[in-house]
């Protein structure tokens, strides 16, 4: 059964998030690595508003999908690169999200 991942960039007081950073470097490095680890789609969307409010909660969501648990976890334990990267474009702790399609 396919599974997604997605990691929440939630917006906080002084938080920073370099966009530029995050689409010329991390997303292509997410791509190489997972790619290699079964990841058959990836996606990301900037926030630019929270629906009703004028203000999102998150900087950006990315949503990375895998055939089954067993890629997403070799997946996983293959992205020490990807996630020591992190620091590099956000001050921000991402939430993850697992997840089944419905």
């Amino acid at each position: 059964m396919a599974i997604s991942l997605q990691v929440l960039y939630p917006i906080s007081d002084g938080a920073t998030f370099d966009y530029d950073y995050y689409v010329s470097k991390h997303i292509p490095l997410v791509g190489k690595i997972f790619g290699e680890h079964g990841m058959t789609s990836m996606g990301a969307s900037k926030g630019v508003s929270g629906g009703p409010v004028p203000e999102p909660g998150y900087f950006a969501i990315a949503t990375m999908m895998f055939p089954d648990e067993a890629s997403l976890g070799a997946a996983m334990e293959a992205g020490g690169e990807i996630f020591a990267d992190i620091p590099n474009y956000t001050s921000v702790q991402p939430d993850v999200l697992v997840g089944v399609p419905l």
